[in-house]
């Protein structure tokens, strides 16, 4: 996310003095919340789904996503970078290319 947008979060947050009710904790439940709320728009189709509703709840999900970044101190790039390099030990190519097999049935 660049920069701009990450600051319009910080922004809407502060000017509603709201960052003293984003504890981790809280911030790991409305995230749990959103992804919810995303997941209920293909509650009863993969296919015929609304775009718009989907776009917002994704939102959300990023939103309160950046916000526990800030919270916990974090950098987004470094966390998802050192993440894939445990996905990648864990799911090497030759084993997984094309299969949907857990990493501890492999």
């Amino acid at each position: 996310m660049n920069k701009e947008t990450v600051d319009i979060i910080r922004k809407f947050i502060a000017d509603r003095d709201w960052d003293k009710f984003h504890s981790p904790g809280n911030l790991a439940k409305s995230i749990s919340i959103e992804a919810n709320e995303l997941l209920e728009c293909f509650q009863w189709s993969d296919t015929d789904y609304d775009p718009e509703h989907v776009k917002e709840e994704l939102a959300d999900v990023i939103i309160y996503c950046q916000d526990m970044l800030d919270k916990l101190g974090l950098d987004a790039d470094d966390i998802v970078r050192a993440k894939m390099v445990k996905n990648a030990a864990k799911y090497p190519v030759e084993k997984v290319k094309g299969n949907a097999v857990k990493y501890d049935q492999l």
